[in-house]
């Protein structure tokens, strides 16, 4: 497991294991120093699980190691720095920057929500990596408070934690059958397996941008049946809390993904609100990303599900003019077929955790950069996130 120098251990003949920051479900995060360039670093190990053959072992490996590679190709200033990746004792082990700070979700529970400038200011970030991700082929699926780091000094915004990303042309985390995520702040069309996309990752985004406002996902319910409901079927009710942002809110937690509001709109809306105080009802013009990203490149097909089932093909894109339609109208034909489904796998008493916790433990495992130990919530955790210390 690496040699010893000062009872520390260095992986790989250079990074020296210095302090546990974090564990959760897809790994341990130490703050680590590079002994070739001086630097400090944070080091995401990845877990051994002694439960799995040696070829399941191998291929959950070299997943693991194809995702993370794809993920440092990515160059975005609200982005998390893969700086390298690298295997000891055929272990893979992912070198990342430090970011000196904790996670939002570390900040709600100390001090409590974000105004709304202050939010707007975070969602406005957070578009921008993931316009940046999406144009690559990387879709993150896990974006929650605990996966948001606020740098000490700067206040810089950083997405981190992709361990159950899905990247273009790579297999994923998902094993056969299961599922990975939160499902407080996992979107409608990927609870039910129907379909997978950059979409998703903006209905995650505006449940953040409640729980940032009021404390936690408007999702969250005292039973993972509650959640479930919620999130397909349930009326949406955004906190009092989000009004000023409302009309961004409703855009994003629009339960067809071909009707959601897309990063460029959202995000030429919020900066409106920076501005005059007011969040309009459409995009105004004028208000461009600050940082233009690659044209974006097709995703491929949904692997949430099991393997082997038939990919749903993606629907055109609506018009602008789809997004003034009335929020909280009924459910389309697919969301339908979902609620059916999650009630009769609830009628059969299909396990929870098998179907919601996967591989990745529900969690997505410990950011892996932040320097301070998560905070412990202020709220009962969700019956569908197992307890992790910390989960940054």
């Amino acid at each position: 497991m690496g040699t010893e120098g000062h009872n520390r251990r260095v992986i790989a003949g250079r990074y020296r294991l210095e302090e546990r920051l974090g564990r959760g479900g897809m790994g341990v995060v130490w703050r680590a120093t590079d002994q070739l360039l001086g630097r400090g670093v944070a080091v995401k190990e990845l877990p051994y699980d002694e439960t799995l053959s040696a070829a399941d072992a191998r291929r959950r490996r070299d997943r693991t190691l194809r995702e993370a590679r794809a993920v440092a190709q990515l160059s975005h200033p609200h982005i998390i720095v893969v700086h390298d990746v690298v295997e000891h004792d055929e272990r893979p082990y992912i070198v990342m920057e430090l970011i000196e700070g904790g996670s939002l979700a570390d900040r709600l529970a100390g001090q409590g929500p974000v105004d709304a400038d202050e939010a707007a200011r975070i969602g406005i970030a957070l578009l921008g990596a993931l316009r940046a991700a999406h144009a690559s082929g990387v879709l993150h699926r896990d974006l929650k408070p605990d996966n948001v780091l606020l740098e000490a000094g700067t206040d810089r915004v950083v997405l981190t934690d992709f361990g159950i990303a899905q990247v273009q042309g790579a297999p994923t985390l998902t094993e056969s059958g299961s599922f990975v995520g939160s499902p407080e702040y996992t979107a409608p069309e990927r609870m039910s397996g129907v379909r997978t996309g950059p979409e998703s990752d903006l209905w995650s985004l505006g449940a953040l941008l409640c729980a940032a406002l009021s404390g936690e996902s408007p999702f969250h319910r005292d039973s993972l049946g509650g959640i479930l409901h919620a999130v397909v079927v349930g009326d949406i009710q955004p906190p009092a809390q989000a009004g000023p942002l409302l009309p961004v809110v409703r855009g994003l937690l629009e339960r067809d993904p071909d009707r959601r509001l897309d990063a460029d709109r959202a995000e030429r809306m919020l900066r409106a609100f920076r501005d005059t105080g007011r969040t309009p009802q459409s995009p105004p013009p004028g208000y461009a990303p600050t940082v233009r990203d690659a044209p974006r490149r097709p995703l491929g097909p949904p692997q949430d599900m099991a393997e082997g089932q038939p990919p749903v093909p993606p629907e055109d894109t609506p018009g602008p003019d789809r997004q003034e339609e009335p929020f909280l109208r009924q459910p389309t034909r697919r969301v339908l077929v979902a609620a059916l489904l999650v009630a009769a796998m609830a009628g059969a008493g299909v396990s929870a955790a098998a179907l919601l916790m996967g591989e990745g433990d529900g969690d997505g495992g410990p950011a892996p950069t932040s320097s301070a130990p998560g905070t412990p919530t202020t709220r009962p955790a969700s019956p569908s996130t197992p307890v992790a210390t910390p989960t940054p």
